[in-house]
């Protein structure tokens, strides 16, 4: 049996997030398992590294799935990308060990966050970043991130359909960036809970706009309670950047 890592990059505007859900076809998981299974002649199930929700999407998600045939990693690459629809594309694929796994391998992922922090619209990140035209207070948004890093109990981050065990996560980096009018915010951590980056990036602009108190996080963090953290921020700005093995 061959294993196969796929490095897989996606506009996810029109998707209903990275994970299958029943008989529903319109999801990253779906596309991808609906080419390989005609590739394979038989049904192809796949694991992803992260289950990304609606609309987020992805500059290197990972993914893996075996295989019986013995295809070369250009030749599954060049199939996928002529089948797939053109928001969805194979950067890479490598032949791993059979006991590789994509999710339980991983050892730290990053997600990246664009806010388009200018008082007129951008036509042309619309669509990709979450738009904020109140200017926002970097330094008030850095102190507020250094109060992530380190383990933490993120309940408060956490959704409430949440059916994980414990919320409790390791950040090891929160980097905020400017130029020219678009933020990017970085957040790094051995794993997320649903819908924490974007909970997390919702308190970080809350902080930037005054509305939330940058030394309060460590308060915030504690109450374990969802109401204190403020906005989710939009699906449209967040990407999954990086997953380090």
């Amino acid at each position: 049996m061959n294993n196969y890592k796929l490095t897989i990059q996606y506009d996810g505007g029109r998707y209903k997030g990275w994970q299958r859900l029943g008989d529903e076809k319109n999801t990253i998981q779906g596309k991808i398992e609906n080419v390989l299974s005609a590739m394979e002649g038989s049904s192809v199930e796949i694991v992803g590294c992260s289950r990304t929700d609606a609309g987020v999407h992805a500059l290197a998600q990972v993914a893996n799935f075996k295989s019986q045939r013995d295809l070369s990693e250009q030749e599954i690459k060049d199939y996928l990308n002529h089948q797939l629809p053109q928001d969805i594309s194979v950067l890479d694929v490598a032949s791993v060990p059979e006991r590789f796994h994509a999710r339980y391998n991983a050892k730290e992922k990053t997600y990246l966050y664009k806010i388009w922090n200018e008082s007129q619209s951008h036509p042309f990140m619309r669509k990709y970043s979450m738009h904020i035209e109140q200017k926002l207070d970097l330094t008030s948004m850095k102190q507020a991130g250094a109060f992530f890093i380190g383990e933490h109990d993120f309940t408060a981050y956490a959704n409430a359909k949440s059916k994980k065990k414990s919320a409790v996560r390791t950040i090891s980096a929160v980097k905020i960036e400017e130029r020219d009018g678009l933020i990017e915010i970085r957040l790094t951590g051995d794993a997320f809970l649903y819908n924490m980056a974007r909970k997390v990036v919702g308190t970080l602009i809350e902080v930037g706009i005054g509305s939330i108190d940058a030394t309060t996080i460590p308060q915030i963090l504690a109450s374990k309670e969802r109401i204190q953290t403020g906005r989710m921020a939009e699906a449209c700005g967040l990407y999954l950047e990086k997953i380090n093995y």
